[in-house]
C-alpha cells in the first residue's frame, strides 16, 4: 500500500486593490505567493508546479536567485527564508528576521550572494544581508515611509535603488550598500522600479501615472516617458531580456510596451473594464512572454509580436478550495472561498473558471448528479446548477437559511442542509422541506435514501419518495458534530465523519455500525470519497492529513500526512478509482489541488 504525489495544480497569485503585487521569473518559470505558500510554476506546462509551504505567516514576495539554485521568500512579519529549488526536499538554507513588519519586495544581486529586503518596519524599512549567513552587507536608508520596491544592478559596480510611499527613490552604492542620493521625480507613491538586465538603465513607475528612466550607474534621470500615458496608477514594470524595451501594467486595465530608444509606446493591450481587470503586477518570462497580473488573479500572457489580446490567460482559484465534485472522466470542479468555481482537467492540469452568474461568497458544497449536472450551494444563500462546459445556469434558488452541505440523488434532486432542516430542490423548484428538531449539519444521498447528520452526534436515515421524507433509522456511534456523510456507490455502506476526527462505517441495509476504528484524524473530517468499487474510502481533515481506509480490513489505512497545509477541505477519486490503484485529488486551505497515485493493499 503506497502513494506518491504526481502533480500539483496551484492557485493564482494573491492580490489586493491598490497594492503592487511582485512576481518573479527565472527562464521559463515564474514565482509568486498566495497565502502561506510560495508557488513556482511553468507557464507552458501546468503539471510542472511546486508549492513551498515553510512559512508560518502569509507570504508577500518571492524571487529565484540568478543562478536558479535558490529562492528567497518573505512574509508579513519580516522573515526571509532562503531555500533550495533543486530537488524535491526544498532544503532550507537560512531563515532571517530582517525587519519588524511586512516585507513588500526583495531582490538578489548578480552573484546570488546578497539580498536586499524592503517593506514596512518599525525601526527600519530595509535590510541588506548575505544569503548564507544573514550578516549585514550595508544599510538601506533615506526613506520616511514604507518601501514598496527594490532593484539591484547585477553588474559591478553594484548599485541599488529603492522606492517608497514617501514618493522618493533612494539610490545606493555598493556593496556594502550605502546611501548615495535621493531622487525626487514622482509626486505620489512609487509602486515599482526595475533594473534592465544590462544594468545600463532602471525605470520607475508610480501612482502619479508617470514613468521615468534613469542611468543605471549614476542614478541620474534620463527621461520621462510621456507618449500615450497611462490613465491610472502604474503598479509594475518589467524589462525585456534584450534591454531594448520594458512593459508597464496599470490600474487603468492596460499593459503598455515601451521602446527605450524612441521612448514611445510600441504596443498597448487593453484587458477590458472593471476592478477585476486592473493590472497590479508583471514580469518578463523567457525571451518573449510578458506576464501581467489582473486583480482577479488571472495571469495574462502577452507576446509582443502577436495581436492586441493576451496570447493566453492562466487562471485558477485565488482563495482556499472548499469543495470538489466530478464532472466527467478525468475532469472535476472545485469551489472556492470567494465564490469562484474552477474546472480542472486532471491529465493536463488546465483550469477553466466557470462562466455565468455564480456565487458571491464561499461555496459550501458541490454535488454531482448522475445526469451530469452539478449543484452548488454558497454562503450567499443560493443553490445553483452548473451544466456542460462549466457554465452556471441563469436560475438560482434561495434557501431558507445559510446552507451547510449539499448532496444529489439519482433522480436529480439536490438536498441542502441548513440549521433548521433539509430542503429538497429539483428542476429549480423546492419540492420538499424536512424540518428537524435538531440542528442539521451534514447530508448524504444514495439510491432512495437520504442521510442527515446533526449536531446531536447522530445520523438519521430517511427514505426519499421523490416528494417526501420518511425517517427509517437513527444511527449512533459518532462522538462529535457529524460533518461529512457519503454513501458507497453500491449503496450498501455509509461513512460518517465528525468534528472529533472519528469516521464511523455503517451497514445501510442492517442499519447498524460496522466499525468505529477509523479514528486516526485528530480534527474535523471535512470530506469523504468512495472508490467506484466501494472497497476503499478516502477522508480529508482539518488536521492537514488524508487517509485511505479499507472496508475489508478496517485496521489498515494509507496515511497521506500533511497532504494539505492549513487543512484538507475536499477529496475526490478522479475517474472513480477501483481495482489495485486509484487517482486521488485533494484540495484545501492553500488553494492547491494535489493529485496522488494510490496503490491499495493486496
Amino acid at each position: 500500500m503506497s502513494f506518491k504525489q504526481t502533480s500539483l495544480f496551484p492557485p493564482t497569485p494573491a492580490t489586493a486593490r491598490g497594492v503592487s503585487t511582485k512576481l518573479g521569473a527565472h527562464k521559463d518559470k515564474i514565482v509568486y505567493t498566495n497565502g502561506k505558500a510560495v508557488i513556482i510554476r511553468d507557464l507552458n506546462n501546468p503539471l510542472l508546479a511546486i508549492a513551498y509551504t515553510g512559512h508560518v505567516q502569509n507570504t508577500t514576495v518571492a524571487r529565484i536567485s540568478p543562478s536558479g539554485y535558490y529562492c528567497a521568500s518573505a512574509d508579513a512579519l519580516g522573515t526571509v527564508r532562503v531555500w533550495d529549488t533543486v530537488g524535491e526536499e526544498q532544503v532550507l538554507k537560512g531563515e532571517y528576521r530582517v525587519i519588524s513588519g511586512r516585507i513588500n519586495d526583495l531582490e538578489w544581486d548578480g552573484e546570488s550572494k546578497r539580498i536586499i529586503a524592503v517593506g514596512d518596519g518599525r525601526e527600519k524599512f530595509g535590510h541588506a544581508f548575505m544569503m548564507d549567513s544573514g550578516s549585514s552587507t550595508g544599510e538601506i536608508s533615506g526613506h520616511s515611509k514604507a518601501i514598496n520596491a527594490v532593484a539591484i544592478r547585477h553588474q559591478r559596480p553594484f548599485r541599488a535603488a529603492t522606492a517608497g510611499d514617501d514618493a522618493l527613490i533612494v539610490f545606493h552604492q555598493g556593496a556594502p550598500y550605502k546611501y548615495d542620493k535621493t531622487i525626487r521625480t514622482h509626486t505620489k507613491f512609487v509602486q515599482d522600479l526595475r533594473y534592465a538586465p544590462s544594468g545600463d538603465h532602471f525605470a520607475s513607475v508610480g501612482s502619479d501615472s508617470k514613468i521615468f528612466l534613469y542611468d543605471g550607474k549614476t542614478g541620474d534621470t534620463v527621461a520621462e516617458l510621456t507618449d500615450s500615458p497611462h490613465k491610472g496608477s502604474i503598479m509594475a514594470c518589467t524589462w525585456s531580456p534584450d534591454n531594448k524595451s520594458f512593459a508597464t501594467s496599470s490600474a487603468d486595465c492596460t499593459v503598455k510596451l515601451w521602446d527605450v530608444e524612441t521612448q514611445k509606446a510600441a504596443n498597448t493591450w487593453s484587458l477590458g473594464a472593471g476592478v477585476s481587470n486592473q493590472q497590479v503586477g508583471n514580469v518578463w518570462s523567457r525571451e518573449t512572454d510578458i506576464v501581467s497580473l489582473s486583480l482577479s488573479g488571472d495571469l495574462n500572457v502577452f507576446d509582443p509580436r502577436v495581436g492586441d489580446k493576451p496570447a493566453r490567460i492562466v487562471t485558477g482559484p485565488q482563495k482556499p478550495i472548499t469543495a470538489v465534485a466530478p464532472t466527467g472522466s478525468g475532469t472535476f470542479l472545485a469551489g472556492t472561498a470567494d465564490g469562484r468555481v474552477v474546472q480542472y482537467t486532471a491529465a493536463s492540469g488546465e483550469a477553466v473558471v466557470a462562466t455565468g452568474d455564480g456565487h458571491t461568497s464561499l461555496v459550501v458544497g458541490l454535488a454531482a448528479a448522475p445526469s451530469g449536472k452539478v449543484f452548488s450551494a454558497g454562503y450567499d444563500d443560493r443553490v445553483r446548477e452548473i451544466g456542460a462546459g462549466a457554465s452556471f445556469s441563469a436560475a438560482a434558488i434561495s434557501t431558507a437559511a445559510q446552507p451547510k452541505a449539499i448532496a444529489a440523488a439519482a433522480d436529480g434532486t439536490a438536498f441542502v442542509t441548513e440549521a433548521g432542516g433539509v430542503e429538497a430542490i429539483r428542476d429549480n423548484q423546492k419540492v420538499a422541506h424536512l424540518v428537524t428538531k435538531f440542528a442539521a449539519s451534514a447530508v448524504g444521498a444514495g439510491g432512495k435514501l437520504v442521510a442527515v447528520g446533526g449536531e446531536d452526534q447522530k445520523v438519521r436515515l430517511h427514505e426519499w419518495s421523490g416528494t417526501a421524507f420518511t425517517e427509517v433509522a437513527v444511527l449512533e456511534g459518532n462522538k462529535g458534530v457529524v460533518s461529512a456523510l457519503e454513501f458507497s456507490p453500491d449503496g450498501a455502506l455509509l461513512a460518517a465523519g465528525d468534528s472529533t476526527g472519528r469516521i464511523v462505517l455503517f451497514d445501510v441495509n442492517e442499519k447498524k455500525m460496522i466499525t468505529a476504528r477509523w479514528t486516526f484524524h485528530s480534527a474535523r473530517v471535512n470530506s469523504l470519497a468512495w472508490t467506484a468499487d466501494s472497497r476503499h474510502c478516502a477522508s480529508g481533515s482539518l488536521d492537514t492529513n488524508v487517509y485511505v481506509w479499507s472496508v475489508a480490513n478496517p485496521v489498515r489505512n494509507i496515511a497521506l500526512k500533511n497532504a494539505g497545509p492549513g487543512g484538507v477541505n475536499a477529496v475526490l477519486w478522479v475517474g472513480g478509482g477501483a481495482g489495485k490503484s486509484g487517482t486521488l485529488a485533494s484540495a484545501g486551505a492553500d488553494g492547491c489541488v494535489r493529485i496522488w497515485e494510490v496503490v491499495f493493499h493486496a
